[in-house]
């Protein structure tokens, strides 16, 4: 029987642990999409507690404890931070086999040293260690991020965001980069006049001029993505459900806009149209940057109509969608690519389904220019566990180049998610491992399995976008 945790968690054999230990270890981070706030690392927040930097923010944690009964007073209410924890404790045996139940150890252990089993008996001993650390210089925001190694952060912005805490950040000259992500998809949330007119005023506001056609919208836009661009921005982010690829016609977008400016509603068919019309001058626009764009597909948003009402998004009510996928895909991406105007592209998928759909899209879509100029992410949200990353490397081992992978990021709100850049590269050299151990890869390449280790820890990430 192994020891859980130990030194050689994940790692079967001895060729895994040769590969994670020394080619994958001690690598840097590089964090090319995550949620992290940028004014607590510009102020170097420092936490008052485990709860607070745990906790605080938490959806992944918090659909864990409703599921085992918690009442949401304890874990979004008003009872206090070591009874919100307890009661957190409390729920972490019941989380074996999720990926919490990794995460919530590796997230002890790394940062802060605790190889304890959290449960009941063992929260007030954890919690008191912990905060006690959380007080001292070496464990702020800035701390945490150098104590893990993190080289670079791309937090995830909206353009009409001032950037000013960037600013800060790179005034500051903090070891660790931060740089911004351009995220529009505001830009093009049009099923409410009334919220989509509030948005457009904060865009004026930020490009410093009037929105008053398509036109204008699309020059504020460029305006801004400007800004980004002088701030470092090197990457845009879209969360959709899936890509929108109808037909238009430029006049008809025009109209649309003045339509919805106007504060009318519109139909279905006119939604639909105008997020293609932005969708593509997005992508046009990345790739005249020449940006990196990204593309999360798949999810379900706010299922819960009640707890949104009450708590609003992100707060774990979301799940897996099911949506059509492939037509509008290699719609979208064969406009671009006959124009020309295809960008450097990441494709996330949060259906298991439909993995092998999205590796053969985009890899249709390659041609020759930059090697792995089309990448299929690594697992996102609900497969950024074992399973599911698994699973995504072996679709691209299938059906692509695994080699040219740019892999992990953190997806994460919460300073304390980078020892999953730790699971992932044991999983990675545990994956390579068993096919060398069995023979589907040849000793006699052993260093080209050694530097494809380093390469997808690190240095792709690095050389495919230029940090």
């Amino acid at each position: 029987m192994k020891n859980f945790l130990d030194e050689n968690f994940i790692l079967q054999t001895e060729t895994a642990q040769k590969l994670y230990h020394e080619h994958a270890k001690d690598l840097p981070i590089i964090d090319y999409h995550c949620h992290l706030n940028p004014k607590f690392i510009a102020e170097n927040r420092q936490f008052k507690n485990l709860t607070e930097i745990w906790l605080e923010g938490d959806h992944y944690k918090w659909r864990a404890m409703r599921a085992n009964g918690i009442d949401e007073e304890f874990i979004t209410g008003k009872a206090d931070d070591f009874t919100k924890f307890q009661k957190w404790a409390e729920t972490v045996p019941y989380t074996m086999r999720n990926p919490l139940y990794h995460w919530t150890h590796l997230e002890l252990l790394r940062p802060f040293g605790v190889k304890k089993v959290l449960n009941p008996t063992t929260a007030k001993e954890i919690y008191d260690e912990v905060t006690a650390k959380l007080q001292t210089p070496e464990y702020s925001v800035q701390g945490i991020l150098k104590k893990m190694n993190v080289e670079v952060v791309c937090t995830t912005d909206d353009p009409a965001d001032s950037l000013e805490y960037h600013k800060q950040i790179k005034d500051a000259g903090l070891s660790t980069k931060v740089f911004p992500t351009w995220r529009p998809d505001k830009a093009m949330a049009v099923e409410s006049p009334e919220s989509y007119n509030e948005y457009i005023a904060l865009l004026e506001k930020a490009a410093g001029m009037s929105i008053n056609s398509f036109e204008e919208l699309l020059d504020a836009l460029k305006k801004r993505q400007n800004f980004f661009e002088s701030m470092g921005c090197r990457l845009s982010d879209h969360g959709l459900e899936t890509f929108y690829a109808e037909e238009y016609k430029d006049s008809e977008i025009k109209i649309i806009f003045l339509k919805i400016r106007g504060g009318r509603k519109l139909d279905q068919e006119e939604i639909l149209k105008f997020k293609s019309a932005m969708l593509y001058h997005f992508s046009v626009m990345d790739a005249e940057k020449g940006w990196t764009q990204q593309f999360h597909i798949g999810a379900i948003r706010n299922n819960n109509t009640k707890m949104f009402r009450k708590l609003g998004p992100d707060t774990g009510y979301d799940a897996i969608g099911d949506f059509e996928v492939a037509r509008p895909m290699s719609k979208f991406f064969d406009r671009l690519a006959l124009e020309d105007k295809l960008a450097k592209s990441i494709v996330y998928n949060l259906n298991p389904r439909d993995n092998e759909l999205l590796v053969t899209l985009a890899y249709s879509y390659n041609d020759g220019s930059v090697a792995g100029k089309m990448q299929f992410g690594s697992g996102w949200w609900f497969l950024d566990q074992k399973d599911g990353m698994e699973k995504q490397m072996n679709a691209l081992s299938t059906l692509g180049l695994l080699s040219r992978f740019v892999g992990m990021l953190t997806d994460s709100r919460s300073f304390l998610s980078y020892p999953r850049h730790d699971y992932f590269r044991r999983i990675l050299c545990n994956l390579l491992a068993k096919d060398v151990e069995n023979g589907e890869i040849p000793a006699s390449e052993i260093k080209f399995v050694e530097q494809m280790v380093e390469n997808i820890s690190y240095y792709n990430a690095k050389n495919y976008f230029k940090f």
